[in-house]
Formats: structure tokens, sequence, C-alpha cells
């Protein structure tokens, strides 16, 4: 297949930004973006005039992304002062979740009981399944412009309007006209049900950071670690948001990220009565599409985004995901757990639905219009322009990719019995010298030095 139409292109607006900036930067009409933690941190309590970021564990993942960013991701222009940005935005959240739980005490008392979360692999069907849930009322689930702004300004009160909501569309205009792709690969709009991401980026952690920029340093430093002070942040912002909207906080969350994958130990000891539906789907699929978006996504803030480099560490996430969701699946009760396949829910989505309603001892029947209604609309988006991927776009062999994951495609029965003797995973053509282990070499010092 010609790759040439699969592979995203970003907007000219991209190279125009990257044309102006320096000079905004020198006329003084924009601030000069410095990724040093140190500034980054002193600026947000300068400007907030607050000082408690609630736990500190964050410190260690926001130092190592901040020099991840400095000496690996080779930003452009529009990626620095992005990043930049996004990382005080980021800090002025945490000061400003402590100002909330400081002056609304009830805040933390909510509830947070019995939530449900869609764990899968990226691109596996997860926001599929997550928003079939959550066009059933009896669940909450976040809203788009929650998740990019989880935190309101100290002193609005619940039931008002709220700006976020215009916020959240003009930074979405603006992402689509940067990339247009994004539409496509990730349709959504500013009171979609979306994942609760944003809610663990505020805490510096988790792979959304690995899918925006290329910070290899910050992904090797995060495998095995205990994530549950970014869990309990999370569960901080889960509250703050059901109050602000003023919520029954009885009603339970429908709720998903990918990032659950890796960290399924943390959700449990957060979350205890979780219950969890597992999305599963043909690997040679989910590598292809993670790879797409990826890319997608780093065009925009780096000129130097190599399509194999992309496919290699996606590649290689995908198993991570994948092995780490197996391994830790195990210590969690059967009763609790129910596992959907995507090509299921293609062929036939009520009857995964009534399948998991059942599990959660529901009623499916005052959803189903909804879930109907929901169904039709993408559809008939999805008829317009398709998400349009493959492997050898991203210098990936599909047989390399059927064999790697052969046992996880038969276990969960993703497709037909794999060969027996599967050949032994090789080099991505043209990366012959490639391993994890020599892409862990490479890390610059100050980023080991950051993760001892």
């Amino acid at each position: 297949m010609d790759s040439s139409g699969i592979l995203s292109k970003r907007s000219w607006l991209v190279d125009a930004a990257n044309r102006v900036l320096p000079a905004a930067w020198s006329a003084g009409m924009l601030p000069r973006p410095e990724l040093d933690d140190a500034l980054l941190l002193e600026n947000a309590r300068t400007k907030t005039g607050l000082s408690d970021f609630g736990d500190e564990w964050f410190r260690a993942p926001l130092k190592v992304l901040v020099a991840a960013l400095r000496e690996e991701a080779d930003l452009n222009n529009l990626g620095r002062f992005g990043a930049a940005g996004q990382i005080a935005k980021m800090l002025r959240d945490r000061l400003w979740t402590q100002a909330w739980l400081s002056e609304q005490p009830e805040i933390g008392r909510r509830s947070l009981a019995r939530p449900v979360f869609v764990v899968g692999p990226m691109r596996s069907g997860t926001t599929r399944l997550h928003r079939l849930l959550a066009a059933d009322d009896r669940f909450a689930h976040m809203r788009m412009f929650e998740a990019i702004a989880p935190v309101p300004e100290p002193g609005r009160r619940p039931g008002r309007f709220d700006r976020r909501r215009l916020e959240a569309r003009a930074i979405l205009g603006a992402v689509h006209r940067f990339n247009p792709d994004t539409a496509i690969i990730h349709p959504t709009g500013p009171l979609q049900p979306e994942e609760e991401l944003g809610l663990l980026v505020a805490s510096f952690w988790g792979m959304k950071h690995e899918a925006q920029w290329n910070v290899p340093g910050y992904g090797a430093w995060s495998v095995g670690r205990d994530a549950t002070p970014a869990y309990r942040h999370m569960a901080l912002l889960l509250k703050l948001v059901g109050w602000m909207r003023g919520d029954d906080d009885r009603r339970p969350w429908v709720l998903k990220t990918p990032q659950h994958m890796l960290d399924l130990p943390a959700l449990t000891k957060v979350f205890p009565d979780a219950r969890i539906v597992f999305t599963h789907r043909d690997p040679q699929s989910v590598v292809a599409s993670s790879s797409s978006l990826v890319w997608n996504q780093k065009i925009i803030h780096s000129d130097s985004v190599d399509p194999r480099t992309v496919g290699r560490e996606w590649f290689d996430k995908t198993h991570l995901q994948i092995e780490s969701m197996r391994a830790a699946r195990r210590r969690i009760p059967e009763s609790r757990r129910i596992d959907v396949n995507y090509e299921d829910v293609d062929a036939d989505w009520q009857s995964v639905m009534r399948r998991i309603y059942r599990f959660l001892d529901m009623d499916m029947a005052p959803a189903l219009p909804a879930m109907q209604a929901y169904v039709q609309r993408t559809h008939h988006s999805s008829r317009l322009k398709r998400h349009r991927y493959s492997l050898d776009a991203f210098g990936l062999d599909a047989g390399v990719v059927k064999d790697r994951f052969a046992d996880y495609v038969e276990a969960f029965e993703l497709g037909a019995r794999p060969s027996p003797q599967p050949r032994p995973v090789r080099a991505v053509p043209g990366s012959t010298d490639w391993t994890p282990a020599a892409a862990r070499s490479r890390i610059p010092a100050r980023i080991a030095a950051a993760r001892r």
C-alpha cells in the first residue's frame, strides 16, 4: 500500500507559526518559552499567588518530562511554545485544585462508588464502548471541555455559565486547523464524552506525553513505577468536576483511557470497587492505528518526526500495554471484569451491550434509544471519511507483529490460531541495531540522573 496517502500532513499554519513566533518573542508580544522545571514552578506560584501543589509526587515525573522535552524532543518553535504552555497550565490547575479543596472541604468527601472503567489498548474500541455507556444518563461521564480544563478558576460556582466550554471550542478549532486529520482520527466536541487522560496528565503522568512528543527517556523512566499518587489526584479531580456540576454523587462514573492498561494496580487500589470492561482488538490494527494517531500529533510539535521510529515505539508500547494488563488482571476477581472483542461490537453491538449490562446487573432498555442515536450519528460521520492506516507506512512487517502478539490473540480469540513455531521478532527494516535495551542506552545523561 502506498503510504503517501496514509500519513497525515500538517497544515501550512504550523510552518507559518514557526516563522512568526520568534519575532513575537523578541518583540515581547509573547513570553519566550522556557523548559526549566524550577522556573515553571516558580512562575505558576507567582501568577496565581498560591503555593500548595498538593501531593509532591508529581515533581519527579515533571522533572524527567521537562528534561526529555529539552534534550530529546527536537521541538520546533510551535512545539516549544505549546509544551511550555501546557506545563504552565497543569501547574496552575494543581494550585487551583488545592485552593478549591481548602475552600470547599465537602468536595473531598464526595463518593466515587462503583465506577465502570473501559480498559483496552489504544485504538481498540474503548472510545466507542465508553460513548455507548455514556449515552446512559444513569452514569456520569467526563465531557471534552472538562477533560481539557478540569479545574475551574477559583471563585466560580456550580450552575453558572462555564466559559471553559467556549475555551474548549476555541482550542478544538485551532487543533483542527493545524491538523485537519485529528477530526477524523478522534472526532469529538466540547460536550462530547471524553476520556479522563487529562486528569492523569495533571500529575505529569501518562503516555499522552509520549504520543505527543518524542520523549523516550520519559517513557523508559515511567515503566513499572507505582502510579497510585497520580490516580489519587485523578480521583480528587473527578470529585471536583462532579461537585461543580451539582451532580448526585451516587451516580457511578463511566471512565476510560488506554493509560489504565499500564496502571491497573494503582487503579484498583484507588477505586477498589471498580468494575472493568476490557476491550481487545487484533494487534495488527491496534499498532497501525496507534502509530497513525501518534504520527498525527507529533508532526505538529517537531519537524523531524520519522514514521519508522513512531512505528517501532508504538509496536513496543502496545506490547507493554497488553503484557502489563494481562499480568495485573489476574488479581482482579472475575465478578468485577468482563472481556469484549472489537469485532463483536462491529458485528452486533446490541448483543455485546446486553452482555455488559448483565455484568453490571442493570437493565439496558432505558438507555437503548440514546445508544441507537449515538450509533446512527457515528455511522453517518464515518461514511463521510474514514481513518486510514497501515503497518507498512511505519516500516512494520505484518508477520513480525502477528508473531509477537500470537499468545494474546489466541488467549482472547482474536483470530485464527497462529503457527506453533512463530518466527523470531526481527528488527524493522532499516533499523537493524534497534532493541529496547539499545533505546534505553541512548537516554541522555541528565534524564538518566533524574531517574535515579
